[in-house]
């Protein structure tokens, strides 16, 4: 567009569909002084306006002609189509005419060809037609001599060539000639199977041997069912004097004269090596054959037997040693056939007939009659087991003219095993199926009475009319460790052994680990005797620090005399402990478990000492590290000097004695100011509980009205929000007991009530609740009572609360060791009755062991004499 007032519009505005002329007019004329060009503007305008007007009628022009040139070339398209068409259709008829032409030309070819495919199958059908007729004649005059071998030979070729002519039975001459055949095929297998009866009637089968043997390829040649037939004939014939005898006679047949029907069988037997088996083709295994039958007939003989005996027992059992001795026997001679067949089939091994023709199994063929009555035999290992139990509890744990080691192990454990190995392999020849599980549930069975009535009694000892009972010695409580832990590892061992001869649909049933969680059960209960000695021992100590006046305290010097004490006492009482423990991991338990309970009743006994200064915390707190470092040590006891205990030991040693020190800090703080004594605790303890705060004062010996203002303080900082993530109650103090106002030393009964996580030891041996000396008669009732009562006391392995044990890296602990601790003292009266639910303190045995077992896991494979895990760290 020309230039409007020396101004060019943009020409993408003038095309632009919004364009709006008002607005360009006003770009235009912006200023007034514009105005004197609207006459320039409109010649501009308009010559524009021609431009495009010319420019339309161009374009307008040109598709015009393009239109007309398209018209034209659709019209060549169709008079192109139009002269194809025809020409198509032409070559389309030449095709047919020249089809139709060759097919003339090769259809006397076709005719040829098919004339002499067929003459060439006229002249093999004749060619085979004579061929089968003159076998046929040659057949029918050669059976008549009895040449069985020729005959053998000329029966395969007409059957071979009778079976081409199958499509032409139509015909009357070749359905006569099949009939003959078959007339034939019937006379040669009666005619063979009457030489047979003949010649064994009449006793010469060593003169015809040789024609009975070319008889039998006739018998091949006529098929399976003709060879069947005669083995049917044969070993009937053969078994026919046996069954006379042994089924005819009740006495000869009798279970007694087992023997005699197996001796006649191999009389049999060498009498058809010698005198018949040239007569049978090899691959018949006609005293397979022969075996299989007489199994199959002595095994019903010996079902009938069997259940008669049973009908006129009038429910008595069975004679188990003549059951025993006859299956024996059974076995022996299954075991006989299996040897001489299996190497006689090995022989073909490599032919293709000895894939599908496998000799016969002779496994249980006899022997499955006795399944059924399996169960007396398993019931009589059950009387012997009823009688070894209480033979096993009357007999000392060990020998008097034995000398005590540290390996050794009660004798009536190996003894009790040694008759289970015996046991199952005896069982496991004569049955791998139902008889054989209810074997392991007997076994299971007596297991549990071994580990209640034999090992628990070695280290549970009760009074007895006038005599009292004594304190387990040393030694019985490490044999008993040592049993448990040796049929811990053979209990699996024999599960193991179990599966691997049971049938595989039985596996599922076998199951011992129950029974080896209870031995487990055992060791723990033993490791927690042996915690006790200890404890009995620092007693003593404990009394010394409960009546020292940690009150009057007025300077912190070197350790207290009682921790020093202490301290001899644990190493020494360790020393000989740890000296006879020869396995690792129940060391490692024992120290353990032994640190637990110096932790705990050290928590135990600062409640008992009211008042605290904080001098007295401080002293205290000095008092718990000399013990501290004395239980490092105690892993390292034994050891050449030097020589340091594993690091996972000494870090469980420091989180075991770590719950003391919460407590104490806390006691060192004066009560003035008041704020820092309550930030102390909120700190320390760290808790929001009002009644574990009095109980700090009360243990600082505060008075009452002194308590209020520092009560009111505790609650008003426990609500600033820093704290108010901590919880309601601390895991240490919630389940303590506050002593009661102006009980000095009642203590011990309260807080032997509330305790549920703390062991309850060394409440029992406080000032109130121990006797006078120890009293050994409650000594075996108080692991009892543990075993019987305690299993909800086994949950959680957290002490107080507190940070569990088992987290540590080193998996350094044992809870139903550290928690099967003695009941207060009112629970270890022995009890006027015994009896107690043998299925309860089962299973109170199996859940500790299952945490025992889980626990000591980590220092050492259960069995092995291993380094824990952490030895070397």
């Amino acid at each position: 567009m020309p230039q409007l007032n020396g101004t060019t519009p943009s020409l993408s505005s003038i095309d632009s569909a919004d364009y709006d002329p008002v607005d360009h007019l006003n770009a235009i004329f912006s200023h007034p002084s514009a105005l004197s060009s609207i006459a320039k503007t409109s010649r501009a305008l308009n010559q524009y306006q021609d431009d495009l007007e010319k420019d339309i009628a161009e374009l307008v022009r040109q598709q015009s002609i393009s239109d007309a040139e398209s018209v034209k070339s659709i019209w060549i398209a169709k008079n192109d189509l139009a002269e194809l068409f025809p020409k198509v259709e032409d070559v389309r008829a030449r095709a047919m005419q020249t089809e139709e032409t060759i097919t003339d030309m090769t259809a006397d070819i076709k005719r040829l060809d098919n004339t002499k495919r067929n003459l060439t199958l006229s002249m093999t059908a004749l060619k085979r037609l004579q061929m089968l007729t003159t076998a046929y004649e040659q057949l029918r005059g050669q059976s008549t001599s009895r040449q069985y071998k020729e005959c053998a030979q000329l029966l395969q070729a007409v059957i071979q060539l009778m079976a081409h002519f199958k499509s032409y039975r139509s015909i009357d001459q070749i359905a006569t000639l099949s009939r003959n055949v078959s007339d034939l095929q019937r006379e040669l297998l009666e005619q063979v199977c009457g030489d047979f009866e003949v010649t064994f009637a009449k006793s010469e089968v060593p003169q015809r041997r040789g024609m009975l043997a070319e008889a039998c390829l006739v018998m091949d040649a006529l098929g399976d069912n003709a060879r069947s037939r005669l083995v049917t004939w044969y070993c009937n014939t053969q078994l026919r004097e046996y069954r006379q005898v042994f089924r005819g006679n009740e006495e000869a047949g009798s279970l007694d004269n087992i023997s005699r029907r197996y001796a006649w069988f191999k009389r049999m037997l060498k009498t058809y090596d010698d005198e018949h088996a040239v007569m049978f083709p090899a691959n018949w295994r006609m005293n397979e054959m022969l075996a299989n039958a007489f199994c199959e007939g002595t095994r019903e003989d010996f079902k009938g037997i069997l259940s008669r005996s049973v009908r006129r027992a009038e429910g008595q059992s069975l004679d188990v040693e003549l059951l025993l001795s006859c299956l024996q026997e059974t076995l022996d001679f299954e075991h006989g056939l299996e040897r001489r067949f299996s190497n006689a089939s090995r022989a073909s091994i490599d032919t293709l007939s000895s894939d599908s023709e496998r000799a016969p199994v002779f496994s249980q063929a006899i022997s499955e009659a006795f399944e059924p009555y399996l169960s007396v035999w398993v019931e009589a290992q059950d009387k012997e087991l009823s009688t070894m139990i209480p033979r096993y509890r009357q007999q000392p744990p060990k020998p008097p003219d034995e000398e005590f080691s540290a390996q050794m192990v009660v004798p009536s454990s190996i003894e009790l095993f040694n008759f289970y190995r015996r046991t199952l392999a005896q069982c496991a020849k004569l049955s791998t199926g139902p008889r054989l599980v209810e074997l392991s549930k007997v076994f299971a069975n007596y297991l549990d009475q071994y580990a209640q009535q034999v090992l628990l009694f070695y280290v549970s000892e009760r009074p007895s009319g006038q005599t009292p009972s004594k304190i387990p010695q040393l030694e019985d409580t490490i044999l008993v460790l040592n049993t448990a832990d040796y049929c811990f590892n053979t209990c699996t061992q024999l599960e193991e052994k179990i599966k691997s001869r049971i049938d595989e649909g039985f596996k599922a049933s076998i199951d011992l680990q129950s029974q080896a969680d209870a031995f487990m059960g055992i060791a723990s209960a033993t490791v927690r005797a042996l915690i006790r000695r200890v404890e009995v021992d620092v007693e003593p100590t404990w009394r010394e620090m409960r009546n020292t006046g940690w009150g009057k305290i007025e300077s912190v010097g070197d350790q207290s005399s009682w921790a020093v004490e202490m301290v001899k006492v644990i190493k020494r009482k360790a020393a000989e402990i740890l000296g006879v423990l020869h396995k690792q991991q129940y060391a490692r338990a024992f120290c353990d478990n032994l640190v637990d309970s110096v932790a705990n009743n050290f928590v135990v006994n600062i409640f008992q000492c009211r008042p605290i200064s904080e001098v007295g915390a401080e002293q205290m707190l000095l008092d718990s590290y000399a013990l501290k470092k004395g239980c490092e040590q105690l892993l390292a006891i034994n050891a050449p000097p030097n020589t340091a205990s594993p690091a996972g030991y000494i870090k469980r040693v420091n989180q075991a004695m770590s719950r003391i020190d919460p407590v104490l800090k806390t006691l060192q703080i004066r009560p003035s100011p008041p704020e820092a004594l309550v930030q102390a605790y909120l700190i320390h303890i760290a808790d929001k509980s009002d009644t574990n705060f009095r109980k700090i004062l009360d243990l600082k010996g505060l008075r009452k009205p002194d308590q209020s203002h520092l009560t009111e303080l505790f609650q008003a900082h426990r609500a600033s929000p820093r704290n108010e993530k901590l919880p309601q109650s601390s895991a240490l103090l919630a389940p303590l007991a506050a002593p009661g106002i102006g009980s000095a030393g009642g203590a011990g009964p309260t807080i032997a009530s509330s305790i549920g996580s703390l062991p309850s030891a060394a409440v029992t041996l406080s000032t109130s609740n121990l006797p006078a000396r120890f009293d050994p008669s409650t000594f075996g009732n108080a692991i009892m009572n543990a075993a019987r009562d305690g299993v909800d006391r086994f949950g959680t392995p957290n002490m107080g609360g507190s940070t569990p044990s088992a987290s540590t890296p080193s998996g350094a602990m044992s809870p139903p060791v550290q928690q099967l601790q003695q009941q207060p003292r009112a629970s270890f009266e022995v009890p006027t009755s015994v009896a107690t639910g043998t299925g309860n303190l089962n299973e109170n045995l199996r859940n500790i062991g299952k945490f025992f077992k889980r626990d000591i896991g980590g220092f050492g494979r259960f069995g092995s004499g291993s380094k824990p895990a952490d030895e070397g760290t």
